[in-house]
């Protein structure tokens, strides 16, 4: 660097002295004016007239020495200093070069570019938190989904169906990883990807989105183990849970969500001589997540086949098979309204984008208004007859439910009241699908395929119809008719691959033997012969007064220890399975387990209302299921075990058998008369 003369010296520190005259008025006029116009009243007048003149009192001079501490001393000082060496650096390159432009806007041009760094900086953080912390929120969709089934199984069954739900978040975190996530968003075509295996090659800023897309995976493998429960192999459940997850989700996925896919890509028509662009669109999911796993859980149940019992081998009739705890069902559904909020809110992937807030704030309300919608529409078909004659909290869940899954398709982009007439039409639509699958003699326990079939086909073309502005009631024009033949196009597409799939997948575990248990291993439940952890083992209930635990600990004792309940009879322990019929003995003083035909003969008689159909029912029955006790039975009649004697404690007389179901004359089932319901 050349010296500098005192020319440029002189004209260096005019220039200093200046710009710190200039710095030091205008923060000390502008502080003071500042002070003056914030302050009202007298107060305020006085307190700036004498900061103005500098004179003093007790008020004033408190204000204004404390302000002239604080702004004199330490704000304009430091921009003083501040202002004096961005002075001296550019007068010193002034006098190096002569050049009194070039430095300036060079300093302004790297300053904006830190700036524009941070921001971008900030704008990718916030979304990568948004897309985390509504992703983890998902999860509470998983445990609702976990509550709801384990209340509405049988409780031999509940260990079972928790372990299920609790692995879908696992099985589908290995298999989209691995495969998963390359097939759906990787680098390809329109129809499948094929780079990114693994997450290789997927940067560290991806990897929020990546768990996010994991969360939704797992919904959808969730959805299914619902309409299999209490009688498929653990294996099965394993098997198709990845292959889901790993393959046919992930291409309806990259179908209707990817940049590359052909759905979401769309199509550009000649409308009027207007090109207009027409796509598929589901914000949330109803149908690239819910259709899939509805239709899933379709295919599963149809070859699976019914529980034991559930439909009436002569006469088709449906015999209820109630879950075990109704409050755990209606604690899940609370768990699963949250989800669900979490769920569709996170569906818009960012939260820095303008309009991205009341884009999410109209999807939660929509969610809402959706939901409520659905649960009051169920709750009155079930009780005016259409469904039923009661008030059904079931029913009311399954309602919500529906609401929310139908209205994930276009909640960002419809009034309220589009939502209100989505949540009413899926209501009718999942109670309808309920009916049809019982005379189809398909077996949902939690109606999964009505829920997520039904509301996510419905939810998907309901865009076309209440898409504000566009959508078919407000338009009713060629758009909006394209609209709902690229919709239904995607309704079709994903049914279809799915349906084929998981054909193929169900399919081919019932051939190999691995889709089902053994009839006797349904009947005594999965948890124990399969996981060895009852969910209610018996020997944890007492009163305190008797227990297992404590008379092995009195009488030394391994076994022949009795179990008592609360009619104050005890019985003999079974055995390790958890058998409901072991409370019927020791009530009714019988020591034979009844078999499932007997049983299946009492409900089915108590609950058939029509007299031909009873007589039905009675002529099906082998008299084999009303022989006496079996020769291990004691002598004494009142341990036998009889169909006529739990059949006249509900109101039915046998003219041909005893009280305790001993033959007086080798008749049938058919002399029994029912004399009171």
């Amino acid at each position: 660097m050349t010296s500098v003369d005192s020319s440029t010296a002189t004209s260096s520190s005019s220039l200093i002295s200046t710009l710190v005259s200039i710095a030091s008025s205008t923060l000390e006029s502008t502080a003071s004016s500042t002070f003056a116009s914030t302050t009202s009243g007298t107060l305020a007048s006085t307190a700036a007239s004498t900061f103005a003149s500098t004179a003093s009192g007790t008020l004033a001079s408190t204000a204004s020495s404390t302000f002239a501490s604080t702004a004199s001393s330490t704000l304009a000082s430091t921009a003083t200093s501040t202002l004096a060496t961005m002075a001296t650096t550019m007068a010193s390159t002034f006098a190096s070069d002569g050049n009194t432009t070039e430095p300036i806007l060079q300093a302004t041009e790297r300053s904006l570019r830190e700036l524009n760094y941070y921001f971008d900086a900030l704008v990718l953080n916030m979304d990568q938190f948004y897309q985390l912390v509504f992703g983890i929120m998902i999860l509470l969709l998983t445990m609702g989904f976990a509550f709801i089934e384990a209340g509405s199984v049988r409780s031999k069954n509940t260990h079972n169906i928790l372990l299920k739900n609790y692995l879908d978040s696992f099985v589908a975190g290995i298999s989209y990883w691995a495969i998963g996530w390359a097939f759906a968003y990787g680098y390809g075509n329109g129809f499948i990807g094929w780079k990114e295996w693994a997450s290789s090659y997927v940067p560290n800023e991806s990897m929020s989105n990546y768990f996010y897309q994991l969360m939704f995976a797992s919904t959808a493998c969730t959805i299914v183990s619902g309409a299999l429960a209490e009688r498929c192999e653990f294996i099965a459940y394993l098997i198709y849970s990845f292959l889901l997850t790993a393959f046919v989700y992930p291409l309806c996925s990259r179908w209707g969500w990817s940049q590359y896919g052909y759905l979401h890509i769309g199509h550009d028509f000649d409308i009027d001589g207007k090109i207009m662009h027409v796509k598929y669109e589901d914000f949330g999911g109803s149908g690239v997540v819910h259709l899939v796993g509805g239709t899933s859980a379709f295919v599963g149940a149809a070859i699976l086949g019914p529980r034991i019992g559930r439909f009436h081998k002569e006469t088709g009739a449906v015999i209820p098979i109630r879950g075990h705890s109704v409050p755990l069902a209606g604690l899940g559904a609370f768990v699963l309204v949250f989800g669900f909020m979490a769920f569709n809110a996170a569906s818009e992937g960012h939260i820095t984008h303008p309009g991205d807030g009341a884009a999410i704030s109209m999807a939660v309300f929509n969610t809402a208004i959706s939901s409520s919608m659905g649960a009051f529409t169920s709750m009155f078909a079930h009780k005016v007859g259409l469904f039923g004659h009661h008030w059904s909290i079931l029913s009311v869940i399954n309602g919500a439910f529906v609401g929310m899954v139908a209205i994930c398709g276009g909640c960002n982009s419809m009034k309220p009241w589009g939502a209100v007439i989505v949540g009413f039409v899926a209501a009718i639509v999942m109670n309808c699908i309920e009916v049809l699958l019982q005379k189809w003699k398909i077996d949902d326990p939690l109606n999964a395929v009505g829920v997520h079939f039904g509301g996510g086909a419905w939810g998907a073309l309901s865009v076309a119809f209440v898409k504000y502005p566009t959508g078919i009631l407000m338009a009713w024009d060629k758009h909006s008719g394209c609209m709902l033949a690229w919709q239904l196009a995607g309704v079709c597409t994903f049914f279809i691959w799915t349906l084929g799939t998981m054909t193929i997948v169900f399919g081919s575990l019932r051939l190999l033997g691995l889709f089902r248990v053994t009839p006797e291993m349904e009947m005594k439940g999965l948890d124990i012969p399969k996981h060895g952890e009852p969910a209610y083992p018996l020997e944890a209930y007492g009163h305190g007064y008797f227990e297992k635990i404590l008379a092995v600990v009195e009488n030394g004792q391994l076994s022949q220890v009795d179990q008592g309940y609360d009619s104050g009879i005890y019985v003999k322990d079974e055995g390790p399975y958890e058998h409901p019929e072991v409370k019927v003995m020791g009530i009714h003083h019988v020591n034979r387990v009844p078999s499932m035909i007997e049983l299946d003969s009492i409900n089915k008689l108590k609950s058939v209302k029509n007299p031909e159909q009873l007589e039905k029912i009675k002529r099906s029955i082998s008299s084999a299921s009303l022989s006496p006790s079996s020769p291990t039975t004691k002598a004494d009649p009142k341990f036998n075990w009889g169909p006529g004697r739990i059949l006249s404690e509900h109101g039915y007389v046998n003219k041909g058998l005893d009280l305790h179901g001993e033959p007086n004359s080798g008749v049938r089932l058919e002399h029994m008369e029912r004399t009171a319901l």
